[in-house]
């Protein structure tokens, strides 16, 4: 779901939104505490030690005094482990130039989560992506408030990118 369906569904400001995407905010949605509140830094502590099997973590957090089900920690343990996979997951095939294209030219805000993994695994990989994003960008606004007189300077820039055709084209025109 994009950040701007969560603000429509939620009434919530697109800034909280982020920051509860982000991990900085996790008191938003939730109505009452969770019984591992206490517990967290504990968990965190054992998963990365390697200890992964909620079972087990539900027994040795008992041990701690906790009181909660055993599945409230096979939850949060399975949870972590899609987490831990989404982050250490590579871009497992190449999309299509058509594809690259379109992520690169829409507005952030409207990405899903995957679709910003997937961006910054090609920016990572061609970095000249990122520049020709930039050039993109200023384009648009460019074309959005009606600065004629930017059009030169940004054909100059753009003629060394990977939009030089595009570029090309417009000062053909110009």
């Amino acid at each position: 779901m994009t950040i701007k369906e969560i603000v429509r569904r939620t009434g919530h400001s697109r800034g909280l939104v982020r920051q509860v995407l982000s991990g900085q905010r996790n008191d938003v949605f939730r109505s009452r505490e969770s019984s591992l509140e206490m517990y967290l830094e504990w968990l965190d502590a054992l998963w990365a030690a390697g200890k992964r099997n909620g079972t087990e973590l539900w027994r040795r957090l008992r041990t701690q005094g906790f009181r909660g089900s055993r599945r409230v920690v096979s939850e949060w343990a399975t949870r972590r482990k899609r987490a831990d996979k989404a982050d250490a997951e590579p871009l497992t095939r190449t999309p299509s130039a058509r594809t690259i294209a379109r992520l690169l030219t829409t507005n952030r805000d409207n990405l899903t989560k995957s679709e910003t993994v997937t961006i910054a695994a090609i920016e990572s990989g061609v970095p000249l992506l990122i520049t020709a994003r930039d050039i993109i960008t200023d384009f648009h606004l460019m074309v959005r408030r009606k600065l004629e007189n930017q059009l030169m300077p940004w054909i100059d820039r753009a003629r060394d990118s990977l939009v030089a055709s595009f570029a090309q084209r417009r000062s053909e025109r110009h």
